[in-house]
């Protein structure tokens, strides 16, 4: 498998050296090989939430040394990076990139797969960190023709942990504030060579909730006296499938999905309790308040039915991912300059989430996505999956796209 992958990956426009096994590469190579060069010792290196501390300090080095003002443990591990354009005076850009991996063993085989056992970047920020860095070394290299200034975020604990928040609470959308705000993210469903963007929701806000169901254990030859927490559980989740069939309008979007069932010891016990923890996702706020009182009301009348009851937490997340409409008209031009006529298409929102959702409820901005989908080096497979990858012409186009589009918003 590695060989078969290295000689796919050498037909690319990247340097065959850079095959080998990465080390942390330098400012002394040309940016596009640096950017692969750095994507893959991010890789080779994940770090889960605010654990970030190799990348993090990778980060503020090379920030450092293109001469920015840098703040570090800002959210815990995140990092801030400031570039005073030097053309006079203008408005701030923020530019944003995650860093965290997640809990996942990789299955690929090559040889920058990761070396942190139970650890991935399976979602793509270890590109987001390599465009994040080129982006910085190509403007700071720019910096006398510039503008304003660009506040680059680097950001720990995406993946559900609210480092967003974080780095919120200490400070970053201060000193200066910005004024527009910048993200993408790679993405497989996309083909390579293009840049998927829209207006309006692009993610889903995403609340999660954990109900206890409570009965009456007992013998499981004697069902008559005990109240069945697994029965009741059944019945439950079938009633919360049908919030977003019967509850919510056809025409809009929302889902709710119970992921994880727990109860019973023991095949011939009943269990008096089970567990179930799920989430709910919807572009609208109006359609986000109806699924948690929907929800709400199942959890409370599902198991009184058969003479149990229910308690719920509910933990509400992260808003939706929404695109300032007149920032996004500005850009498109800028995204087609470096796509290409034809490239530039209309994002299909996802029901995903993301945390960079706060970020843009309070600064307007874009959140865009570049393709990273290649049949013929399997990158193939969704986010989030052990066998996740990119054709990693994402991160030069990627960089090219962000690059134009802080220039633009700089005026």
């Amino acid at each position: 498998m590695a060989k078969v992958l290295s000689r796919k990956l050498s037909a690319m426009t990247f340097a065959p050296e850079l095959l080998a096994k990465t080390v942390v590469p330098s400012l002394d190579l040309p940016w596009e090989h640096d950017a692969i060069a750095l994507r893959r010792d991010f890789h080779e290196h994940p770090e889960l939430g605010f654990e970030e501390v190799r990348s993090a300090s990778i980060v503020a080095q090379r920030l450092r040394a293109l001469g920015m003002e840098v703040r570090e443990g800002v959210g815990k591990t995140g990092v801030i990076g400031l570039l005073r354009g030097e053309a006079g005076d203008g408005p701030c850009v923020l530019v944003r990139a995650d860093m965290d991996a997640l809990p996942i063993e990789e299955a690929n085989d090559w040889e920058w797969k990761s070396g942190n056992k139970g650890a991935m970047h399976a979602c793509g920020h270890d590109a987001h960190m390599a465009i994040g860095l080129s982006v910085a070394r190509l403007l700071a290299e720019q910096k006398a023709t510039l503008r304003g200034s660009v506040k680059f975020m680097f950001q720990p604990a995406e993946e559900g942990l609210g480092g967003a928040d974080k780095m919120i609470e200490d400070g970053v959308l201060s000193d200066p504030k910005p004024d527009f705000a910048l993200a993408l993210h790679v993405w497989t469903p996309i083909e390579k060579g293009k840049i998927g963007v829209a207006a309006g929701p692009v993610m889903a806000c995403a609340d999660e909730f954990r109900a206890r169901i409570i009965g009456k254990g007992g013998h499981g030859a004697m069902p008559e006296q005990t109240v069945d927490a697994v029965l009741m559980a059944a019945h439950t989740v079938v009633a919360l499938q049908s919030i977003v069939s019967r509850n919510v309008k056809p025409l809009e979007s929302g889902v709710v999905t119970v992921g994880k069932i727990e109860s019973g010891t023991a095949f011939n016990v009943i269990p008096g309790e089970a567990i179930l923890a799920g989430t709910t996702r919807a572009f609208s706020n109006d359609v986000r308040a109806l699924l948690e009182k929907r929800v709400r009301e199942i959890i409370a009348t599902m198991p009184p039915v058969f003479g149990g009851q229910g308690e719920l937490t509910w933990i509400t997340g992260f808003p939706a991912v929404v695109n300032d409409a007149e920032v996004v008209e500005r850009l498109k031009p800028a995204f087609e300059k470096v796509a290409g006529e034809g490239n530039v298409i209309e994002f299909e929102p996802t029901l995903g989430a993301e945390d960079m959702s706060v970020v843009l409820r309070q600064i307007p901005g874009c959140y865009f996505f570049i393709g990273g989908r290649n049949g013929e080096i399997d990158a193939i497979y969704p986010h989030h999956h052990p066998k996740f990858n990119i054709d990693e012409s994402a991160i030069i186009l990627g960089t090219n796209a962000m690059v134009e589009a802080t220039k633009t918003l700089l005026g």
